[in-house]
């Protein structure tokens, strides 16, 4: 039903439900085109997921039955974190949890970010923040400016968190697949 993300031709775009604005920023920041409005409701989202061959992302039950019922293409997250959460896509499908700022969409529109030099926006960072960084990112749709700030340490704690998630998901796998047939079954392609 879904393309590997690996190939290069195919970037997954997501649909994010009323309950998932978090993860959308998250998407958007690990390089995904993730779309996400509070106001839409639940036809809505099925119909723009199917017009824009979106995949919709929910944590209600639901409308994620709803939209396989209609022949959408929808995934439930179970998970309760951001980490585990990040993790169940990642899984899913096989996205990366590593942040490639060429990649890296803006948190608040979605648009991609683009490098600017330093000395372009110096009237608009703080100064401590000028003086501490010197690699900035800038959003050419609404204007916002990123930097790794003293967020980037908590940024990069969550991603971790969500790769320690999988491989533990991986052994307690491999652990009972040996149980059922005394043979370690290879998860890795």
């Amino acid at each position: 039903m879904w393309k590997n993300s690996n190939e290069e031709e195919e970037t997954l775009r997501f649909l994010c439900d009323g309950m998932l604005g978090k993860i959308a920023r998250w998407l958007r920041l690990l390089g995904h085109d993730a779309k996400y409005s509070r106001e839409i409701d639940d036809e809505d989202l099925i119909a723009l997921s199917a017009s824009e061959d979106r995949i919709l992302l929910t944590r209600d039950v639901e409308l994620y039955r709803k939209a396989l019922k209609l022949g959408g293409k929808a995934f439930l997250i179970k998970g309760k974190t951001r980490a585990e959460k990040l993790a169940e896509l990642a899984k899913k499908f096989k996205l990366k949890l590593d942040v490639d700022t060429s990649l890296s969409r803006c948190p608040k529109c979605n648009t991609q970010i683009k490098h600017i030099p330093k000395d372009e926006i110096l009237d608009r960072i703080p100064e401590h923040t000028r003086e501490i960084y010197d690699e900035f990112w800038i959003c050419p749709r609404c204007g916002q400016i990123y930097w790794r700030g003293s967020h980037w340490r908590k940024i990069t704690e969550i991603l971790e968190e969500s790769k320690r998630l999988i491989e533990i998901q991986y052994e307690e796998e491999n652990l009972e697949n040996f149980n059922k047939t005394g043979r370690q079954k290879n998860n890795f392609t």
